[in-house]
């Protein structure tokens, strides 16, 4: 009876690892081949540093190479993204692709050095973001009335801040200045972690700040939000309405954090870190991380869901740019 009982909990357990084999992805041989080089565009310590960082550690985890973190800021994340176009396709590295180089880039510059259809492999979008339109708290205003009145009574005298002619945080404001039909000053930073500086500091009067870098100001009292640029508010920031309830229909400006690879990595490649990145996604210290306290929606699309993502995006953005004249010297 007990070697029947020894026999059938044997079973189990080789049925069970069967089914643990069966559902564990297939790797591609021999990759990681040695560290991965992870290049961010953008400094460290802002939104993208931090998704970078978290995936970077997750992929480690996973994959048993280390995958390090390459800050390569400028241009509007457009050297770090040059610098993963011209780089062999064999996975060893990898971009963390936001919107601006990608899809806002393109329709902004005339001339690229990439192009960002052909020359990338896209992976998976990470996360869909907003930003959230930061006062400090010593300007006298409360909520969105107050803050458009004062900027009608002083057109073309306040200051916002961005991480670079066509970031996020510069499309945002330019299309809240179109909506509300204000005029402010644009003064472009080098990286988010300055133009916050800055705001602090009192030389900006406003900023459209991303929500995982504005939460401890504003929790701290140093900072007061008006509004969020989504159709739905920031679990980080439940009592932050939204600029659409608070009459700018519509309002809507989001953006991404992604991973990319160079065009031609193997297929293989790109489906490994597809299925890592989108199982790390869904890991509750990674939703602590990037989703409750960042603010973020977290996506995980397949390669070819977030390729049509990229193709949307180019369009729009080169509606708004139009729109908004904006120009690069």
């Amino acid at each position: 009876m007990r070697m029947a009982i020894r026999a059938a909990v044997a079973l189990a357990a080789a049925i069970s690892a069967c089914g643990a084999l069966a559902q564990k992805p297939a790797s591609q041989p021999g990759y990681p081949a040695r560290p991965v080089r992870f290049i961010c565009p953008y400094v460290a310590g802002g939104a993208g540093d931090i998704f970078t960082r978290t995936i970077a550690q997750k992929l480690t985890e996973a994959l048993g190479q280390s995958f390090v973190v390459d800050n390569r800021p400028g241009a509007n994340g457009g050297i770090g993204t040059e610098l993963v176009a011209r780089a062999a396709p064999d996975g060893q590295t990898l971009l963390m692709g936001n919107s601006g180089p990608l899809t806002v880039n393109p329709v902004l510059y005339k001339k690229l050095p990439y192009d960002p259809i052909k020359d990338f492999a896209p992976i998976t979008q990470g996360t869909s973001y907003m930003y959230v339109l930061v006062v400090p708290a010593a300007l006298p205003v409360t909520g969105l009335a107050e803050f458009t009145a004062l900027l009608k009574a002083k057109p073309g005298q306040l200051t916002y801040g961005s991480t670079g002619i066509g970031g996020g945080n510069h499309l945002a404001g330019e299309l809240f200045n179109l909506m509300t039909g204000t005029q402010s000053v644009h003064v472009p930073y080098t990286g988010s972690a300055a133009a916050l500086a800055a705001l602090l500091g009192g030389q900006l009067n406003y900023m459209f700040d991303t929500v995982i870098t504005a939460v401890p100001h504003l929790r701290a009292g140093r900072l007061r939000g008006i509004g969020v640029t989504a159709l739905r508010r920031a679990s980080a920031l439940p009592e932050v309405p939204t600029l659409d309830e608070l009459g700018l229909t519509g309002f809507e400006l989001t953006q991404w954090q992604a991973v990319v690879a160079p065009a031609g990595t193997p297929k293989p490649v790109v489906d490994l870190l597809y299925r890592e990145v989108a199982l790390a996604l869904k890991m509750p210290d990674v939703v602590e991380r990037l989703a409750t306290q960042g603010g973020n929606q977290l996506v995980g699309n397949t390669p070819e869901e977030f390729a049509q993502v990229i193709k949307d995006d180019l369009a729009k953005y080169a509606k708004l740019i139009k729109a908004a004249k904006i120009q690069v010297q």
